[in-house]
C-alpha cells in the first residue's frame, strides 16, 4: 500500500463537554454527521464567508475532536478559536510534534494501515470517492513513504489545500469543492459566514471552481496566472509534472473553450478538466453567465 509521512501538518485538540457545540456553531462542516473513524473536511470562515483556515476534523473519545491543518497557520488557527470560546466549557490546545500519515489504496483497510503506522488509529478521509484514503496521527511510519504519489493523487483527484493551491482569506467555500466534499453543512444552524455561503449554494452563483489541469509540457510554477487572449481566468495550484490543479472561472474557461482560444499558464498551453466525481458542471451559455 502507497503511503506518505506530511511533515508539514499539525493538529489541534478540542475537547471538554461543550467542544461540540462550540464547533458545530462556528465552523462550516454539520458535526452531526461526522461519524468516529472519519476525517471530514472543513472551513473556518470569515463573515464575509472566505476561508480563513481549512482543515480536517475528527472525533477523539467522547466529547473531543482533532483538527488537522497546515503547521504554519495553527498557532493562528488556535488564537482565533480562543477568541470565539468565550465562556464555552472546551480546552483548544495545539499538539507539537505529531506524526501525520496518509495511505491508500483500493483495499486500503484499517488492517493494512497498522503495518504502516504503529500504534495509530487509522482514519477514513471522507473527501475521496474513488479511492479508499486512510490517514493517522502519531505511531511511527517505517519511512517517509512516497510523498510525490501522494501529491499525484491528489492532484488527480482534484483535492486543492490552501497554500499549495489558493489562498487563505482570498477563497470561498465553493471555490475549492468544500461544498461537494463534504466540507459545508448546509442543513446545519448558522455557522460563521454561513450566510454568504448559503445564498451562493441557493442561488447557483459559484463561479469559481477546482479544475485538472495538463499540458503536453511541464506546468509552471504554483501561482502562475491562467490566461486567455491576456485576460485572467483563473491561478495555477499544486503542480507534478504534466498535471495540476488550478482555481479558475469555469464561465471564462467555457468560453474559451467554445470559442477555439487557447487557455495559457504562462507561456504554456493547457486543458481544464472537471474531477470526474464533482457534480458541478460548466455553464450551457458561458457568454450570458460571464455577463451576469
Amino acid at each position: 500500500m502507497p503511503f506518505a509521512q506530511l511533515k508539514d501538518r499539525a493538529l489541534i485538540s478540542v475537547s471538554g463537554p461543550d467542544a461540540e457545540h462550540f464547533l458545530q456553531n462556528i465552523l462550516t462542516t454539520d458535526l452531526d454527521t461526522l461519524g468516529p473513524g472519519q476525517a471530514k473536511p472543513g472551513a473556518l470562515l470569515s463573515p464575509q464567508g472566505k476561508i480563513l483556515f481549512d482543515f480536517l476534523v475528527s472525533r477523539a473519545g467522547d466529547n473531543g475532536f482533532q483538527l488537522e491543518c497546515r503547521a504554519d497557520i495553527a498557532d493562528d488557527f488556535v488564537r482565533r478559536l480562543m477568541l470565539y470560546r468565550l465562556r464555552a466549557k472546551a480546552e483548544i490546545a495545539k499538539q507539537d510534534h505529531v506524526l501525520v500519515t496518509v495511505a491508500w489504496g483500493d483495499d486500503s483497510t484499517a488492517s493494512d494501515f497498522d503495518s504502516i503506522a504503529v500504534d495509530a488509529k487509522a482514519l477514513a478521509d471522507t473527501r475521496f470517492r474513488d479511492v479508499a484514503v486512510r490517514r493517522s496521527y502519531g505511531g511511527e511510519a517505517k519511512d517517509g513513504g512516497n510523498p510525490n504519489a501522494w501529491l499525484a493523487l491528489r492532484i488527480g483527484n482534484g483535492m486543492a489545500e490552501s497554500g499549495s493551491d489558493y489562498q487563505l482569506g482570498d477563497a470561498f467555500p465553493h471555490d475549492v469543492l468544500l461544498d461537494e466534499t463534504g466540507g459545508v453543512g448546509f442543513k446545519k444552524g448558522c455557522y460563521i459566514g454561513q450566510e454568504v455561503v448559503s445564498r451562493m449554494q441557493h442561488r447557483g452563483t459559484a463561479r469559481r471552481r477546482v479544475l485538472i489541469a495538463s499540458a503536453d509540457s511541464p506546468l509552471p510554477a504554483a501561482g502562475t496566472e491562467l490566461t486567455v487572449a491576456g485576460r485572467p481566468v483563473g491561478a495555477r495550484g499544486s503542480v507534478g509534472g504534466r498535471t495540476g490543479l488550478a482555481v479558475a472561472r469555469i464561465d471564462r474557461v467555457k468560453a474559451a473553450v467554445d470559442t477555439g482560444e487557447a487557455i495559457m499558464a504562462g507561456e504554456v498551453p493547457v486543458t481544464l478538466a472537471i474531477p470526474a466525481w464533482a457534480k458541478f458542471s460548466f455553464p450551457q451559455d458561458a457568454a450570458s453567465a460571464e455577463e451576469a
